[in-house]
């Protein structure tokens, strides 16, 4: 394995259009987080929620560490700990209890709450100021949501509120502890031990809850490689890569995009029906997400998180 200082690898320098082109690539991941629940539901082994997600976070972990031939050094153990639990395994398993005691709709809306969740946790752990036109966009994207997802009567179980919210606030404060801390190695180690060490926590949650697992079809694996490669090891690549070159606040907004791909893959690939309402809530989101991209251009900088690298810093 190849050591690494602490040092973090600071973000280049922004070129004209690289912020756009940034967002687009970050983008990617939610977009594709929105395919989870049909390929969930139509390719997965019924009932397996806690395997799916081991499936998904520990492989791709040991193979980008592998690929990526770097371990943690120094206070990096514990850190890459704390943000693996927190942005995989606490937020995934956290996420399968909102989904079993939760209408999908209301558990969609619970993880719409990110944004507005990350710009007051931002305060104490970023140093930034509160921002009115981002909870107002905050507010707004869940009520676009809401208005995507939710139809008929809504059944609310105090469990599933309470799941869904921890792990909406997981997801959010390992962005923002991502954001402060910096990435001390490039961006495929710095997934692989997150994905590792996330996956390492719900490996003895999964076989306790769920025992060991079924015999698996060739849908089954295709399913389950779908989500380890694309789904998990590509998207949660482009994730945390966005993370460290984009305001927080940004990157949280594209969360949004993940129930209206939902929504989208269901009414193409489920033939689920698609309505008025529907439409406008993925107006609202979409809107949403666009101007919290440029909401941030009299924004207060963040604190600094780590210096540039030296050189050398990586040893053979």
């Amino acid at each position: 394995m190849v050591a690494t200082t602490s040092a973090a690898v600071a973000p280049a320098p922004a070129r004209p259009g690289h912020g756009w082109s940034l967002t687009l690539a970050t983008a990617v991941a939610p977009a594709t987080w929105g395919t989870t629940y049909v390929v969930t539901t139509e390719w997965l082994p019924p009932d397996r929620p806690l395997l799916a997600a081991t499936v998904r976070a520990l492989p791709a972990g040991l193979l980008l560490l592998a690929v990526g031939r770097v371990l943690p050094r120094g206070t990096w153990w514990l850190k890459a700990a704390v943000l693996g639990v927190l942005n995989i395994g606490a937020f995934f398993a956290l996420l399968f209890v909102a989904a079993y005691r939760l209408p999908g709709g209301v558990a969609a809306v619970l993880g719409a709450a990110q944004p507005l969740l990350v710009a007051v946790l931002a305060v104490p752990l970023l140093g930034q100021r509160l921002r009115p036109r981002s909870l107002l966009l905050g507010v707004l994207g869940i009520g676009g949501v809401a208005l995507i997802v939710l139809s008929g009567p809504v059944r609310l179980d105090p469990l599933g509120i309470a799941a869904g919210l921890a792990g909406t606030a997981s997801m959010g404060t390992g962005v923002l502890l991502t954001k402060r801390w910096g990435r001390p190695v490039p961006v495929l180690a710095f997934t692989g031990w997150q994905l590792t060490a996330g996956g390492a926590v719900l490996l003895p949650l999964a076989l306790a809850v769920e025992g060991l697992p079924p015999a698996l079809t060739g849908t089954h694996a295709a399913g389950l490689l779908y989500l380890a490669t694309v789904n998990t090891a590509l998207a949660y690549a482009l994730w945390l890569r966005g993370i460290g070159g984009l305001p927080a606040d940004r990157v949280s907004f594209l969360g949004l995009l993940s129930p209206v791909v939902a929504t989208v893959v269901g009414w193409l690939v489920l033939d689920e029906g698609l309505t008025a309402l529907q439409l406008a809530g993925t107006v609202l989101a979409l809107s949403c997400v666009v101007l919290a991209q440029r909401a941030d251009a009299g924004a207060v900088r963040e604190r600094p998180t780590a210096g540039p690298a030296r050189p050398g810093a990586a040893t053979g």
